[in-house]
């Protein structure tokens, strides 16, 4: 079985590779044949923490894996993530331990690159002004892959602490060749951006409809149990797209009060949602309208994209030979 930690799985997963190999794993969930069941968690209430199992099977990637993460938000501002992560990778024909991974880092990738796909499919073609919204692993990620996608100039860094937005703005700016600034608020950072990353725990809506310019398109994928990242105009607004329609509008631990609340308070019916991703990416769902539309892409995470970053991983890291060998008795 092959192992990897964190700084190898780092050194093989290509961002670029991983937002074209995102499109057929969503594919395939789209239309019905990735196998996701439901996610479960154990829920630790005294640090408001969980942990999660995620299975799942890609058909189009050949890989059958299981994801095990915690989401501790305390965490936060300490060395330790919020998100920390295992994937365990089988051999779909035998069901063999095939690989086993640290899971920190793809969770983190995969999720920015899902955003990028988002962008790449709903922002408009000149967005050049990019919103990041917080200021943790998941901003920062964010960042790099949304400047892939779209002709981006400028980055703003909002989040509550203005020192560790400042950060967060040199460290990207040193990366990213282009101008990143910090934002002294969330309104700031929104007046004008044509695509927003938000990557938040807060309780309260940091997305809010008299801060967005017209034609913005938002990749919202911040969580938090007790409240949401985007307002109920914005959402009301909004051509909706997500991963999985049955994930985003299940109870805790898969669903997104993002549009749990609309829906409970009568703002939405949950045939708001427009599209899945991989619906745009067949075809049988439409994109963007018009140029001033506001788009909004909500996500809660999906097994099938640890797969798809799974497989990249695995098969580049056997092809340049990184990793260490372990046999089983």
């Amino acid at each position: 079985m092959l192992v990897l930690g964190r700084s190898q799985v780092e050194q093989v997963l290509d961002m670029d590779a991983l937002i074209d190999g995102l499109g057929p794993a969503m594919v395939d969930l789209s239309e019905g044949r990735a196998s996701v069941p439901d996610r479960v968690a154990a829920v630790v209430p005294e640090r408001d923490g969980f942990l999660a199992a995620m299975p799942g099977y890609v058909p189009s990637a050949r890989v059958l894996m299981s994801k095990l993460v915690s989401l501790f938000p305390h965490n936060a501002g300490t060395p330790l993530p919020t998100h920390q992560a295992l994937i365990a990778v089988f051999d779909p024909e035998t069901g063999r331990p095939v690989a086993l991974l640290d899971g920190t880092f793809i969770t983190a990738a995969r999720t920015a690159a899902a955003s990028a796909l988002s962008a790449r499919l709903l922002a408009r073609e000149d967005a050049a002004v990019l919103a990041v919204l917080g200021t943790g692993v998941q901003a920062r990620t964010h960042a790099r892959a949304m400047c892939r996608v779209r002709p981006v100039r400028q980055v703003r860094v909002a989040g509550r602490d203005a020192v560790r937005a400042g950060v967060v703005a040199e460290e990207l700016s040193a990366e990213l060749g282009v101008e990143v600034v910090a934002a002294p608020h969330y309104a700031s950072a929104l007046d004008g951006a044509d695509v927003v990353a938000a990557a938040t725990h807060s309780v309260d809506p940091v997305v809010r409809r008299e801060w967005l310019t017209p034609g913005v398109h938002i990749a919202s994928v911040g969580f938090n149990q007790g409240g949401r990242e985007v307002d109920d105009a914005t959402v009301a607004e909004a051509l909706v797209c997500v991963e999985s329609r049955r994930a985003v509008l299940a109870p805790f631990p898969a669903g997104s009060n993002d549009l749990l609340f609309p829906i409970r308070d009568g703002v939405i019916t949950p045939e708001h949602v427009h599209a899945e991703l991989g619906e745009l990416l067949n075809g049988s769902r439409t994109g963007r309208s018009s140029a001033d539309q506001i788009t909004l892409y909500k996500s809660v995470g999906v097994a099938v994209q640890d797969a798809a970053a799974a497989a990249l991983v695995v098969a580049a890291a056997r092809e340049r030979g990184i990793g260490d060998e372990i046999r089983f008795a």
